[in-house]
């Protein structure tokens, strides 16, 4: 019960951020919107404030903001004059409440990387060998377990970040090592081995390697509330490329297919990591939020980036995409989620079987 609970609240809060976004810049430039809905499928609840109903719907897999006047030919609301119309906007201004959701769910990442560093500090590996591999160049350069880097080549070493910088920009020189090791400091001489190894996205490059992995010891370092914002934007940026380079070596063909995830496996993570407590499970959201925000921006009719695409080509035209173009262009993106919905649901069984 309480992982079914995480999926709603989690899955809702990201609708509702989304939308917001969407529902605040259309209200900023006095357009109108008519509903704001959480969820699909029949109204379980609902209420009118001032010109707009807010509905509770029954299908938890999305929401939606009704502008007012989307199209041309819609008929305003009663109440709503020509000047709420959200088409007769200028093409900038329809780009900006489209591409509000999208960035609204990176500001709710942010927020929550904020948070998380505000109240629990940036957790920081020390640079302690844990383990020296068999045959390595650490091993041969005699360096043991339990030994903590103070310093390479003069300049000092704090975290484990640091150390693999270091070994990284060796490109195979020999390094000289400050370690402490029975509180003694012992200097040490160690040449890295340069190998191939595949990166995070199956490729091939070449990594200096020492032979060491980290203890696991961490550092708390406390932020303050100015820190642990710019910590929060840092974070959430690192994410957005990661994920982006992410896409376009699927593109490529470079990651596999079947790394794709659908609905089922973001129930497991969910359920997962509401099992682990409330910071991995906010940690989490902050990822699918940043996941949704990119996937709605990509550049698919009936997705957010799909309308900002044809509002740019009015913006540069002059002149609004053909209707006829758009009912075609709208339906290739209708089938194309779709398909790539029942591909990543057919990953999830396989997966969940396998």
């Amino acid at each position: 019960m309480q992982s079914v609970f995480a999926i709603i609240l989690v899955l809702g809060v990201l609708i509702f951020f989304h939308e917001l976004g969407h529902f605040l810049v259309a209200r900023l430039f006095r357009i109108g919107v008519p509903v704001f809905a959480l969820g699909f499928g029949p109204k379980i609840f609902g209420f009118k404030y001032g010109a707009t109903e807010y509905q509770l719907r029954a299908v938890p897999l999305g929401g939606f903001v009704k502008l007012a006047g989307e199209s041309p030919e819609e008929e305003l609301a009663e109440g709503i004059g020509r000047e709420s119309s959200f088409s007769l906007r200028p093409p900038w201004q329809r780009i900006l409440v489209v591409a509000a959701g999208p960035v609204f769910n990176f500001v709710l990442a942010v927020f929550i990387y904020w948070g998380l560093f505000w109240t629990h500090g940036q957790q920081e590996l020390l640079p302690v060998v844990g383990q020296v591999l068999e045959d390595s160049p650490a091993q041969v350069a005699d360096l043991r377990d339990g030994d903590r880097i103070l310093s390479v080549n003069g300049r000092d070493i704090l975290f484990w970040s640091e150390l693999a910088e270091s070994i990284q920009q060796s490109e195979g020189q020999t390094m000289q090592l400050a370690v402490e090791r029975d509180n003694q400091i012992v200097s040490i001489a160690a040449q890295p081995r340069v190998e191939v190894r595949q990166n995070l996205f199956g490729e091939d490059i070449k990594l200096a390697m020492l032979g060491i992995t980290a203890s696991g010891e961490t550092q708390s370092i406390a932020l303050g509330p100015g820190t642990a914002l710019v910590a929060g934007a840092e974070q959430t940026w690192t994410i957005i490329t990661l994920t982006v380079q992410g896409i376009i070596k699927l593109i490529e063909r470079i990651i596999p297919a079947d790394n794709i995830g659908g609905p089922i496996l973001i129930a497991q993570l969910v359920s997962e990591q509401a099992s682990e407590g409330l910071t991995n499970l906010l940690a989490l959201t902050a990822l699918i939020s940043i996941n949704l925000g990119l996937l709605n921006l990509l550049p698919v009719p009936v997705l957010d980036g799909g309308h900002i695409l044809f509002y740019t080509i009015e913006a540069i035209t002059g002149k609004p995409l053909n209707p006829r173009m758009q009912e075609i262009a709208y339906k290739i993106g209708i089938a194309f989620l779709i398909a790539l919905m029942t591909f990543a649901v057919f990953n999830d069984i396989h997966r969940f079987f396998k």
